[in-house]
């Protein structure tokens, strides 16, 4: 059986799921959602969608439409979910999930009653140089005793990995402090117990803090610090070190290197983790199957809904 796909949201991160979903079997996109109709068609052409809109309501009216993967703004997370279960499609909606802890909770209640697969692109879940560890902790070879992850950005302008304007402003504490908070957890295997925040000054015009520090402590004694900022003029990304009883390792994207006290840094081989390097692709493929096999994905929007509990608490720290 073929899965069909709405992909709703033809920009930076949308592509890297169209791309993803051209290495996965029997499943087709067969309508595509964005704001501007003509970019729109210009990338269903390229990808070979035979259906176009600007409205995610046609397209869940789409009756051959079987799940729909969210790539819009933050803000329309949410309620875009709910949207889709409401219609009875599968959903999976990038990170983060809500920037609204009451609005994450109701996708969670909503995904529980219908039974549907709900599932948030938690990609640090599944991209291999953080399976390789988390396939060490599982095997009782490894503990974490500290992370320590950089999230770094330069983006005094409000624009989108591909350099162009967002119609939507990012924010460090809701989405990208979302997947340290989520893979902190997960990885440790332990909830998160404390956390703390500052942040550095609000942002005239983007009316966002630029800046931001985080600590956190998991129950099994375990601690992660988190730095973040929008100002930081390169190298640009996140970069993870995990400080453990056995070993320090460092990821940045899909490589994984060994550090060492004396000489250089040892290349860890992850291309045999999976069966593919690509996170996103992998997190498709986990979505996808699923569906196929009637069960609840790894990064199903239960799973995750403790990173926004957290989120939510040092939001309230940080206004108070």
């Amino acid at each position: 059986m073929t899965i069909k796909v709405a992909l709703a949201g033809a920009g930076a991160f949308g592509i890297k799921h169209l791309d993803g979903i051209q290495n996965i079997p029997d499943v087709q996109v067969v309508s595509l959602i964005s704001r501007e109709l003509d970019k729109t068609q210009e990338v269903a052409d390229q990808y070979g969608i035979p259906h176009v809109t600007t409205d995610l309501a046609e397209s869940l009216k789409i009756q051959e439409v079987d799940a729909v993967i969210l790539c819009t703004p933050t803000q329309l997370h949410a309620a875009q979910a709910k949207a889709c279960l409401e219609a009875g499609k599968h959903v999976q909606v990038e990170i983060p999930l809500c920037d609204v802890l009451k609005e994450g909770e109701e996708v969670v209640a909503l995904q529980k009653q219908t039974g549907l697969v709900a599932m948030c692109g938690h990609t640090r879940r599944f991209n291999p140089s953080h399976q390789w560890v988390r396939q060490r902790i599982l095997a009782g070879q490894y503990h974490i005793q500290q992370m320590d992850v950089q999230t770094y950005f330069f983006r005094r302008t409000n624009m989108n990995a591909l350099g162009q304007p967002r119609s939507w402003t990012d924010h460090l504490l809701w989405h990208h402090a979302a997947h340290t908070v989520d893979l902190f957890a997960y990885q440790t295997r332990s909830p998160i117990v404390q956390a703390n925040a500052i942040q550095g000054p609000i942002h005239p015009e983007l009316k966002i803090a630029m800046d931001m520090s985080i600590q956190l402590k998991a129950a099994n004694g375990a601690i992660c610090t988190l730095s973040l900022s929008f100002n930081n003029d390169g190298p640009l990304g996140t970069f993870f070190r995990y400080i453990g009883d056995t070993g320090t390792y460092i990821a940045r994207y899909d490589d994984l290197v060994q550090s060492h006290s004396k000489g250089p840094e040892t290349p860890i081989d992850v291309s045999g983790v999976d069966v593919s390097m690509n996170g996103i692709e992998l997190q498709d493929r986990e979505f996808f199957a699923a569906i196929r096999e009637g069960r609840e994905p790894n990064a199903s929007v239960a799973q995750v809904l403790p990173c926004y509990q957290v989120l939510h608490q040092l939001e309230q720290q940080l206004q108070a």
